[in-house]
């Protein structure tokens, strides 16, 4: 089954942290990749750009609406995603609990569905 693990940071706090602990997540976060990868379970993923440089966009009674930046309220934004494929669920909840933003803001794990609407 298809995953999309998304994961949120608040820059702010991200930035605040002292620069050993944010190389250390950072370190295993590439351990983390580098075991999907060799597991053959990694398939994509990638961090966004700041959310200043977000847009986005809408249709209101047929009239496109852009708003700079992203639209949701928060003090954690979306930072960037990982699609991967596993075996189980257990798994996949297993990657996103190690995942290190779990420990400073949050990752969301998501099965992916095919265009018949079932889980791929």
């Amino acid at each position: 089954m298809k995953y999309l693990l998304l994961i949120y940071q608040n820059r702010d706090s991200w930035n605040a942290l002292p620069e050993a602990e944010r190389l250390g997540a950072i370190a295993e976060a590439e351990a983390i990749m580098k075991e999907l990868t060799e597991s053959g379970e990694w398939i994509s993923g990638d961090g966004l750009a700041d959310p200043s440089q977000a847009r986005t966009f809408r249709s209101r009674d047929g009239v496109p609406v852009l708003t700079d930046g992203p639209f949701v309220e928060a003090k954690e934004q979306l930072a960037g995603f990982c699609l991967l494929e596993f075996e189980s669920p257990q798994r996949a909840a297993e990657i996103a609990s190690r995942w290190p933003d779990a420990r400073y803001a949050g990752v969301e794990l998501r099965p992916l569905m095919g265009h018949s609407g079932a889980e791929m």
